[in-house]
């Protein structure tokens, strides 16, 4: 995998997309650094609060949009994980190849540096083991063979471009504290665009999305109690009494 190719392909693309903003462009590079850290493989995991803090972004909600932006712009694909210990999964596209990463290829030299510069922090997925007892760790090697899931995790995670279903919304909401009118909005809103973007495109993932609403929702409803509190300020500033002396001197 070449670095430098890689980045003047995304650099050149970036000059063509009139789509992007700098925050695109920063919350790239920041996932690009931990694509180099993971050296380079083919799916690696993000913590979202450390990306905001290097691509510095101060909202979740610009996060969540400009990542989802992202996906569906073909930079990247986005698996959002909804279990708090464990992060987001990133798949990142080769920009002036192809779509698909080329795995099985390293530089030693490269991969001792990216070791020194961050340690892989992949989440270690442990199994029982049936003849002592003890968790093992699935990556390493038992008896000269390592554990692989036979589940087929990115036909999962990339089935999910539409709900199966109002009840499905509903429940994905409640888990993250919203009522039964937000999702009702939610499900309406994208239900009449067919599940696509407001671009035409189609959505990946219509949880990401859903995630974005919510942000947006938190946002908007924080504006408006700042407002009617601003408004209650005024209106008290202005209030006058009828009993007053005009005979005292100012």
């Amino acid at each position: 995998m070449n670095y430098i190719k890689l980045l003047n392909a995304a650099f050149e693309k970036f000059f063509f997309d009139d789509r992007l903003n700098p925050t695109h462009i920063s919350l790239y590079m920041a996932l690009f650094q931990e694509w180099n850290s993971s050296r380079f493989a083919d799916e690696f995991y993000v913590n979202r609060r450390e990306l905001m803090r290097v691509a510095k972004i101060g909202s979740k909600s610009t996060y969540h949009r400009c990542v989802t932006d992202l996906d569906s712009w073909n930079y990247l694909s986005y698996f959002p994980s909804n279990n708090p210990y464990k992060g987001s999964k990133i798949k990142m596209s080769i920009i002036g190849t192809s779509d698909e990463p080329v795995t099985g290829q390293y530089n030693p030299i490269l991969e001792q540096l990216a070791e020194q510069y961050r340690p892989i922090r992949e989440p270690v997925v442990y199994q029982h083991h049936p003849n002592n007892g003890q968790a093992v760790d699935s990556h390493r090697p038992i008896g000269g063979q390592a554990l692989v899931s036979t589940i087929n995790n990115n036909k999962q995670e990339n089935n999910i471009k539409q709900p199966k279903g109002w009840q499905a919304v509903f429940i994905f909401f409640e888990e993250k504290g919203f009522d039964a009118d937000e999702a009702k909005k939610f499900f309406e809103h994208y239900q009449t665009r067919n599940w696509q973007t407001s671009d035409g495109k189609e959505i990946r993932d219509w949880r990401a999305v859903a995630i974005n609403w919510m942000d947006r929702t938190e946002i908007f409803a924080e504006e408006k109690k700042s407002n009617k509190k601003q408004v209650s300020q005024i209106k008290d500033n202005l209030r006058t009494t009828k009993n007053k002396d005009y005979g005292q001197p100012l």
